[in-house]
């Protein structure tokens, strides 16, 4: 119903409007007055902005997100997630509990849009113009994603595909980002999303959203200086195949399969068999 979609976006419109005023003000006090615990105040702001974005969705329009998977992170850890619709941040966000992300954002969203580009200069977000990917632009990246003491998260398809499928990578700015450090890589799936990706989308298939969402991590990516090109198309392979298994079924939301150390080169999403793995959150148990 387009109603519903209609009140979805007014509060959600409103929550960012009100967010503005507040970040602006009493966040960016708080963490001016109080340095040692801006880690503290970021995560709990941004968290609870997700929350109101996700509680939003779900209690004016009516979408339904299935469990969202709990994964690590801090200094050196790096996501990877398919990109299905603008949720795809809260989602991410809710994803990385007592911490918060700096997300790879396009550059044109730093400037003009309500709260999001404020938020971008406060929580220091690499930004990117996908028109302009010189060597000074790429290693401008590299630079402002190398050092940091939280998560960094990246869409490496650059952009949404209509039918919700995950798109081929765009490698260079994922290049330029593994160049800089050794990551901690973890892969996150979401799907359900696809269909209210667009406004227009959101307003008449909000109501029709069930959101699926798991991970599988972490991969140790190559050191810097070392070849980067066999490590980025095992990354897309694994993701699509947890796609996949997010989209059929074959993995409940939810589902967390964090990797033991040695065993990168035996697994493969979707058949864990000979890989040491443990499994957290719906349906955990012994890999099968």
């Amino acid at each position: 119903m387009k109603l519903r979609g209609i009140l979805t976006i007014a509060a959600a419109g409103s929550a960012l409007l009100i967010g503005e005023v507040i970040q602006r003000t009493l966040i960016v006090a708080s963490v001016v007055l109080f340095p040692s615990r801006r880690h503290r105040i970021l995560s709990a702001w941004q968290q609870l902005l997700a929350r109101i974005m996700l509680g939003s969705s779900r209690l004016f329009g009516g979408a339904h997100q299935r469990e969202i998977p709990h994964i690590p992170g801090g200094p050196g850890t790096l996501v990877l997630m398919n990109h299905q619709s603008v949720m795809d941040i809260p989602l991410v966000v809710r994803a990385l509990k007592h911490t918060y992300p700096r997300i790879v954002t396009r550059v044109r969203y730093a400037h003009g849009k309500p709260l999001i580009s404020h938020m971008i200069r406060l929580y220091q977000y690499p930004t990117v113009d996908p028109g302009a990917t010189g060597r000074t632009g790429l290693d401008d990246l590299r630079k402002q994603t190398a050092s940091g003491d939280v998560p960094v998260v990246i869409f490496p398809e650059g952009t949404r595909t209509r039918d919700g499928e995950l798109g081929k990578f765009r490698r260079m700015g994922l290049r330029a980002i593994l160049g800089g450090r050794s990551w901690q890589v973890w892969l996150v799936a979401v799907d359900g999303w696809w269909e209210a990706a667009k406004l227009t989308d959101f307003l008449d298939n909000v109501s029709k959203v069930e959101g699926h969402m798991a991970a599988v991590g972490p991969f140790t990516s190559p050191e810097p200086g070392e070849s980067v090109g066999a490590f980025i198309a095992d990354m897309e392979r694994r993701l699509g195949a947890l796609f996949d298994d997010v989209r059929s079924g074959a993995i409940p939301s939810g589902r967390v399969t964090r990797l033991g150390p040695g065993n990168v080169d035996d697994i493969d999403v979707g058949s864990l068999g000979e890989a040491e793995a443990v499994v957290e959150g719906p349906g955990a148990g012994p890999a099968e």
